[in-house]
């Protein structure tokens, strides 16, 4: 019974953490040039860090004690990835609403595809930072990053869309492929 109190005093904790990060990053105001703003994600290192492969052999490699710190370091590493994930989402949410103005309809289309992807990127890492903290704090919690990984590179991809339409000789590029 108390172990249940713990967990979730925990999760809440952790919960009101995730909210308050994601609350705080998205009442931030951007000026300037929105494109040099974003930072690149090497998505190649993010899905080293999230391989559930790499994590069996580090597990069976290192003694616990050892796999434990490493595996703390990698899940502040992945924490961090994210964190930029959704500041970059909040970017080019602000784009998007920029690019709505254009009386182009192929770049107003291209506008909504990118809000409504970065808009649901958004949710995810907020859901991505909860399950990272739970595992940070429970060893043994597993991370899927799959589906934030997936949403990303879409996300990049309707970026470069919109990029393209509103400045072919420019595009926008947010992740580092």
């Amino acid at each position: 019974m108390t172990l249940a109190i713990v967990l979730v005093l925990v999760s809440a904790a952790a919960l009101i953490l995730v909210l308050s990060i994601s609350v705080r990053s998205s009442l931030q105001l951007f000026r300037g040039n929105q494109s040099r703003q974003i930072q690149p994600i090497d998505l190649e290192a993010f899905r080293n860090l999230t391989d559930r492969a790499e994590e069996d052999y580090l597990r069976h490699r290192l003694s616990p004690p050892d796999y434990r710190r490493v595996r703390r370091l990698r899940l502040k590493a992945m924490a961090a990835y994210v964190q930029i994930v959704g500041q970059n989402a909040a970017l080019l949410i602000h784009m998007g609403q920029l690019a709505l103005q254009d009386s182009d309809p192929d770049t107003s289309a291209a506008a909504h595809e990118l809000i409504n992807d970065a808009l649901l990127l958004r949710r995810n890492v907020a859901f991505a930072l909860l399950r990272i903290y739970v595992a940070w704090a429970w060893t043994g919690a597993n991370f899927a990053s799959t589906p934030l990984l997936n949403r990303y590179q879409r996300l990049n991809g309707s970026a470069m869309l919109l990029g393209r339409l509103q400045n072919p000789a420019a595009p926008i590029r947010i992740a580092a492929l």
